[in-house]
């Protein structure tokens, strides 16, 4: 007996220290996965603000932000063509409103929207008193000149002037001189004729309404040359010049090549787009391009150079885009940036705020311009 419970002695003091070790390997084990987690507790990125003296503050960071990458701003060469999107407009040396002069109403009308009139072809008919009067003091003036003129060398100038003032007056109501020399008798009707050829755009004249001097009544336009209005950057300009020749297409046309030349350039810039309009004269056979339509255009010029950058170094922040230059050892300087699309994916066009050789920064840029944000107190 004594002997069984000495065994049992040995054995439970046996378990006890296998417990023991047990429990020492499990703390050990949590104390050092502890200690691992805090060894790779990522360092805290501190942004602060750095003054340069005229120019805007600089971000100074504590340390550098994990998976940070730069690259630097590429000057490319541009191509020899140079290309744009523009709208179609009326030529407006080749449009004419034509407006009503004198207080009636309208009698009949000849032509309708989108109706093709030639110059001098008849289009409305008014009924006014007006027409009548000035008819009268006309025929009048013609009828008492001799009389006048018979009275000595001083009437026959004055019977001239009253011929003169009364023909003025009825070119002042729209009367064309072959309709006057056609004036026998005097009547309140008047036949109003095209000033140009082309497509009546507008039609405001209604048989029958009152009509008022400088009522509208129709907008003639000629389609047969048509304007091409486009953008062009500034970095561009100095390869654009009238008298150049440029090639159009279009979506509804996209097989026909129209052809023209640049025209006029806009004297002033767009402070927003940093962009210059220029105006382009198109010949337009069948009359194919109509005003509104958009159209791409060509320009052949000479080559030129860009300057490229990656998307994803540009962060859009209120109204503009900003990349961040870097110009120390984690010191940063933000710039506004002028963009364009580029024809390579993933990339822009810088038309400014950069310079070739800047080094930007690419991934993290979104988190930087957020520390930015912070150093300035507009963030968290």
């Amino acid at each position: 007996m004594k002997r069984s419970q000495g065994k049992l002695r040995r054995e439970a003091l046996a378990y006890c220290a296998f417990g023991l070790l047990v429990s020492s390997a499990v703390l050990g084990c949590d104390g050092s996965s502890r200690a691992t987690a805090n060894t790779q507790q990522p360092t805290m990125v501190l942004p602060s603000l750095v003054s340069q003296g005229q120019g805007p503050p600089l971000l100074q960071l504590s340390s550098a932000i994990p998976g940070m990458t730069l690259t630097t701003v590429r000057d490319v060469p541009l191509p020899g063509v140079l290309e744009t999107t523009g709208q179609i407009a009326f030529d407006d040396r080749r449009v004419a409103n034509i407006i009503c002069r004198v207080t009636g109403r309208i009698e009949q009308v000849h032509v309708s929207q989108w109706d093709y009139v030639r110059r001098g072809q008849p289009i409305v008919t008014l009924y006014s008193p007006d027409f009548m009067t000035a008819e009268a003091e006309y025929l009048q003036a013609q009828q008492t000149a001799p009389a006048l003129a018979a009275g000595g060398a001083g009437n026959v100038a004055f019977a001239r002037s009253l011929v003169d003032a009364a023909r003025r007056k009825l070119e002042l109501l729209g009367i064309e001189p072959d309709q006057i020399a056609a004036i026998k008798t005097a009547a309140p009707l008047f036949t109003m004729r095209a000033p140009i050829s082309g497509i009546v755009v507008q039609n405001q004249a209604l048989r029958g309404s009152a009509v008022n001097p400088g009522d509208v009544l129709y907008y003639v336009g000629s389609l047969d040359d048509v304007w091409i209005t486009a953008d062009i950057y500034e970095t561009d300009l100095a390869r654009v010049h009238v008298g150049q020749k440029i090639e159009a297409r279009t979506l509804a046309f996209p097989e026909q090549v129209f052809k023209g030349a640049v025209d006029r350039i806009s004297p002033g810039i767009d402070p927003g787009t940093h962009t210059a309009q220029i105006r382009c004269t198109i010949r337009n056979p069948g009359w194919k391009l109509k005003p509104q339509m958009l159209a791409r255009i060509r320009i052949i010029t000479q080559a030129g150079r860009a300057l490229v950058v990656p998307q994803m170094a540009l962060v859009f922040d209120g109204d503009a885009y900003y990349a961040f230059v870097r110009v120390g050892r984690n010191r940063f300087e933000r710039h506004e940036v002028s963009i364009a699309s580029w024809n390579q994916a993933g990339y822009a066009r810088v038309i400014s705020g950069l310079v070739a050789g800047d080094q930007v920064v690419v991934a993290q840029s979104v988190q930087l311009n957020a520390l930015w944000q912070q150093a300035h107190g507009e963030g968290s």
